[in-house]
């Protein structure tokens, strides 16, 4: 028990560190996103000219959020669940089952891993650039040039699945500590400023 504590602990403290960084930058995006929607309805409506390049920079926005948030969703039991057989189930069954499921779920996440890295971050699509977002002032960056390569956006779900991957192991790890019976020394990691599904 002392030692899958003593792995824990660190683990619980990097994920913590990290996921308050990510929930930073993903409000940083949703508020970036949502003055590109609304500038690009403004323009089209009001000036009949709406930029380009505003739809592909709001997508941009939407995945990194969407990979930065879905990890903190995921560790506070935030992503909707049916647990019918879960709560029909005895304690220490349910705790069973609930352990086979956060292994399926790591099953997944390594699948998942491995096709964001190579069939989107490093793929043909990954490696192409841009059809309208430019850097500013006109930089000229790596291949692309002037234009963002759009790894950079891909990079966001594949960020987020290897997040995601450290949250399970987490979440694998606290589930085995409490069905040795250490579930008291676990600290709770559900917050009462994130709505969750009940």
């Amino acid at each position: 028990m002392r030692a899958l504590l003593g792995v824990l602990w660190p683990l619980e403290r990097l994920n913590s560190g990290l996921l308050a960084v990510g929930r930073i930058i993903a409000v940083i995006a949703l508020a970036v996103m949502v003055c590109l929607i609304l500038g690009q309805v403004f323009f089209r409506y009001v000036l009949n000219d709406a930029p380009n390049w505003t739809e592909e920079g709001a997508r941009f926005g939407m995945i990194w959020l969407v990979g930065l948030m879905a990890p903190l969703a995921y560790r506070q039991g935030g992503f909707v669940a049916i647990d019918m057989l879960e709560r029909a189930l005895p304690g220490r069954a349910a705790g069973l089952l609930t352990l086979v499921l956060l292994a399926i779920s790591a099953w997944v996440l390594l699948i998942l891993w491995d096709k964001g890295l190579n069939n989107h971050v490093d793929s043909l699509s990954g490696r192409g650039c841009s059809s309208s977002l430019r850097w500013p002032f006109g930089i000229e960056i790596g291949k692309c040039g002037n234009r963002f390569q759009n790894s950079y956006q891909y990079a966001g779900l594949w960020v987020g699945v290897n997040l995601l991957i450290l949250v399970n192991v987490e979440l694998i790890l606290r589930q085995i500590v409490t069905l040795l019976g250490g579930g008291d020394k676990l600290r709770d990691l559900t917050t009462t400023d994130m709505a969750g599904a009940e």
